[in-house]
């Protein structure tokens, strides 16, 4: 049976998500501390965790610098009231696998949910903490890239922006998808932002990793 951790110090918030998720066959357990979390976190009893960043005790950024930083790769997902691009890329580039805002329905965080869980009960043989596409390697933990066994220096987006294309080759991601997950979903539709780090990736990966599909998006080729 999944085990489900949630770290969430509003009682509402914690009953409603603890609520839906037990409803759906999960079992739970709710924290609301962020030293609790850190020290339950790495027990091995849960196989996904469920993040505020607002807890007190602990910040839940700290918690998940403390949880990556001991190699732990138990699955997270931030769920905060943080909308800030910052944050964003903060909480995804200090590790965790999704970052999405309390707005959020709640059909929309158990889908979320149950893709990370496949992820974990699928027996790929790899390394669960890198990506690995043809020649190009990401370490999730570490935020490095290799290309051909050459690293390659990114900026946080850059890494961002790369480890999305990653995690979804050979499929083509919309600028508007690109544009929301990176940048948030207030920016300007008609800003020309996504194409000039995908002109960045390519003059540091090469021309024929990143495939431009017109008037569609991109996708990164396998």
């Amino acid at each position: 049976m999944n085990r489900i951790l949630i770290a969430e110090d509003n009682p509402h918030i914690a009953e409603f998500i603890e609520a839906g998720l037990q409803a759906h066959g999960y079992t739970t357990l709710v924290v609301n501390n962020g030293r609790e979390v850190a020290d339950i976190a790495s027990s091995k009893d849960f196989e996904l965790l469920i993040l505020d960043l607002g807890l007190p005790g602990m910040d839940g950024m700290e918690v998940l610098r403390q949880l990556r930083g001991r190699g732990e790769t138990l699955p997270i997902i931030i769920l905060t009231a943080r909308d800030g691009v910052d944050d964003t890329v903060s909480g995804l580039e200090g590790g965790a696998e999704d970052y999405i805002t309390k707005t959020i329905r709640f059909e929309e965080l158990l889908a979320r949910i149950r893709v990370q869980l496949r992820k974990v009960h699928q027996p790929t043989g790899k390394d669960e903490t890198k990506l690995q596409i043809g020649n190009l390697t990401l370490d999730l933990l570490t935020r490095q890239v290799w290309l051909r066994e050459k690293e390659i220096e990114m900026s946080a987006r850059e890494f961002v922006l790369t480890e999305i294309l990653a995690r979804h080759p050979m499929q083509v991601m919309s600028r508007e998808q690109l544009l929301n997950r990176i940048w948030g979903y207030d920016y300007d539709p008609g800003s020309n932002v996504v194409d000039v780090y995908i002109g960045h990736l390519r003059r540091k990966l090469g021309n024929d990793l990143i495939e431009t599909v017109r008037g569609v998006g991109y996708r990164l080729r396998g």
